[in-house]
């Protein structure tokens, strides 16, 4: 007789209980958020934009924040005769390998992207297109930057995510390197706080109901 599948009530009750304990752990582990900064350029706002994201994400419980330095890991070109998705995270380049480790330990990310000729920084693209598994099933929201706010940035940056399944929150920053940016300080207007504060809701609500 075949019993695949079959218990008894017992068992039944106490696969239930092992079950909704697996999802209490779950929901009381932290949860990580990556803030990467999307450009490498020698004089870039990354950095000034990736604090400001992370002093408004700052004080949520049961929220941990990662700001993610791109230029720290110094990724080459991409080279890997095999794509990222089938190498199952045996990547040949050490910098890849110390890349790949810290995005597959967060369960989401705000992108600080700048626009470059009406897309994302090639820097970001490449550090994007080294890694596959890392990136799959969660979730992101962008926050963009340049003369008019890095609309474009951030519709390319939302088509190149979803190959990776990725759920891309609606909300978004635009922040005007002529008008939320003076000498070199970010100094964005409370509109663009409260879009802040809104997206990082939403994305900590998005990642909640995803780990469940």
């Amino acid at each position: 007789m075949c019993r695949c599948g079959v218990g008894t009530t017992a068992q039944i009750v106490e696969g239930l209980c092992i079950l909704g304990r697996r999802k209490e752990r779950r929901k009381e582990t932290v949860m990580k958020i990556g803030i990467i900064e999307g450009s490498v350029r020698e004089g870039r706002a990354a950095p000034a934009v990736a604090r400001w994201v992370e002093e408004g994400a700052a004080g949520r419980p049961g929220v941990e924040l990662v700001h993610i330095n791109l230029a720290d890991f110094n990724l080459p070109l991409l080279y890997e005769p095999v794509p990222p998705v089938m190498l199952n995270r045996q990547y040949d380049s050490e910098a890849a390998r110390a890349w790949s480790q810290v995005i597959d330990s967060c369960d989401g990310f705000i992108f600080v992207a700048p626009e470059y000729n009406r897309s994302i920084s090639g820097a970001l693209k490449n550090a994007i297109d080294w890694l596959a598994p890392e990136w799959m099933n969660k979730v992101a929201a962008v926050v963009g930057y340049g003369s008019d706010g890095g609309p474009r940035g951030i519709e390319q940056l939302r088509m190149i995510l979803a190959n990776f399944n990725m759920y891309v929150i609606r909300s978004q920053v635009s922040l005007s390197i002529f008008t939320d940016l003076v000498d070199g300080v970010l100094q964005p207007n409370e509109i663009k706080q409260g879009d802040l504060t809104t997206m990082v809701d939403q994305l900590v609500e998005t990642i909640g109901r995803v780990r469940t």
